[in-house]
């Protein structure tokens, strides 16, 4: 586990970046980690990562495309438009939750 500052906090990632306590996670944050990977964060966004972070702490892990798409009601196509190439991945990151499973 290192420690990397983010925006104007220091946060705990793992190798790859992701944050490894999700307590420490608050939206400027987000609008940190979301400008390093060159996205913009708009409340459609916002609207992902909050589904994401609710789901994550009433399930313990982190949601599928799958998930967001049956329970979250959002849609494959609009996930690929807001986060491009990888949006489990990216919107993972920005929501301070761990690398989802099977992402590679």
């Amino acid at each position: 586990m290192t420690e990397k500052k983010i925006g104007n906090v220091s946060v705990d990632v793992d190798a790859e970046g992701f944050m490894t306590d999700a307590s420490q996670w608050n939206e400027d944050v987000a609008r940190a980690i979301a400008k390093e990977i060159g996205i913009e964060l708009t409340e459609e966004h916002f609207k992902v990562i909050r589904f994401m972070r609710k789901d994550y702490q009433e399930n313990g892990t982190v949601p599928t495309i799958r998930r967001l798409n049956k329970v979250g009601g959002i849609s494959t196509k609009d996930l690929y438009r807001l986060f491009p190439e990888g949006p489990a991945k990216k919107a993972a990151k920005i929501s301070g939750l761990p690398k989802p499973q099977g992402c590679v």
